[in-house]
């Protein structure tokens, strides 16, 4: 098994359950509370941790109750949190969610401390990031210390997968060219390419658009459509798996922190994919980003009954 670093953010999430997404100016009631731990690079570190990766997350939290918490949990995770980082000045991250009956949902995102997680902090895990086989960014912290990690980890030679969330603004090609694989969704991939995807034709144009600013492989996930796996070569589609959903959100997180944790352990980007996708329609029957992640023995009996 490849060491795996996740870098990235760290929030408390504030979910309220209710039966409609509110539009501008309308309140709607009647909704249930429920606080969790979330971040991308949280809820991704918590997926590969549970389902049995070797995790190092690197991350920025403020030095408060809920800060300290996150690392009492990452760590009964099996996740390795050695080298968080606590700031004295702003408080750990916030995720106000709704979701409503359908599934669906909004987020907004206070990132406090993930906002001090800077350049000079991925230096100083230098060390680590060259021993890794693997290396898992998002985008809710700082893009110069997103770039620059990509940079530290490309001239150690390390795999670095990018999943571009959330993504505002166009990525350097210089920062694509040193990717070993992105997973963007519909969403993000036509941001990342201009192609609008309406299917599965258009998800292959815009992998093969990346793919020519010199990625090296590209995922696209299409919800229950499933996700388009493409290298240089082939694309394939892996279907996703039917279920009834509950709660989509980190369903994404789930799917690349099991990805990655797929491929440390030597699996194909098919079948990493197909390990994905089952962890990630576990997830989205359960409450809850980081409660939702399964264990091993869940997702290997799917996939092997």
């Amino acid at each position: 098994m490849g060491k795996i670093i996740v870098a990235g953010s760290s929030n408390i999430d504030m979910t309220a359950y209710v039966r409609s997404l509110p539009r501008p100016g309308e309140t709607v009631g009647g909704g249930r509370f429920r606080q969790t731990n979330g971040g991308k690079g949280a809820n991704q570190a918590v997926a590969a941790g549970r389902l049995g990766g070797d995790v190092l997350f690197l991350t920025c939290v403020g030095d408060d109750l809920q800060g300290h918490m996150l690392k009492e949990t990452f760590a009964a995770d099996g996740i390795d949190t050695s080298l968080m980082k606590f700031s004295g000045t702003s408080p750990t991250g916030t995720a106000l969610i709704f979701v409503a009956d359908d599934g669906e949902n909004c987020i907004a995102v206070a990132p406090g401390a993930n906002g001090e997680f800077l350049p000079q902090d991925i230096d100083a895990a230098g060390w680590e990031i060259a021993l890794a086989q693997y290396l898992l960014l998002q985008l809710e912290i700082p893009l110069e210390t997103v770039f620059h990690a990509v940079n530290v980890a490309y001239r150690a030679g390390v795999r670095i997968i990018l999943n571009p969330a959330p993504i505002s603004e166009p990525i350097p090609s210089e920062v694509l060219s040193k990717l070993w694989l992105i997973t963007p969704n519909e969403t993000e991939a036509e941001k990342l390419t201009g192609i609008r995807i309406n299917y599965a034709e258009d998800a292959r144009r815009a992998a093969e658009t990346l793919i020519a600013q010199g990625v090296e492989n590209v995922i696209i996930t299409l919800g229950s459509a499933g996700s388009l796996v493409c290298r240089r070569d082939s694309c394939d589609l892996v279907p996703a798996r039917p279920v009834t959903a509950v709660d989509t959100v980190g369903a994404g997180d789930v799917y690349n922190g099991a990805l990655v944790t797929a491929l440390s352990e030597g699996k194909s980007l098919i079948d990493a994919a197909r390990f994905a996708t089952v962890a990630s329609s576990i997830a989205v029957t359960r409450p809850g980003a980081q409660s939702g992640v399964p264990s091993r023995y869940e997702v290997d009996e799917i996939l092997n009954s």
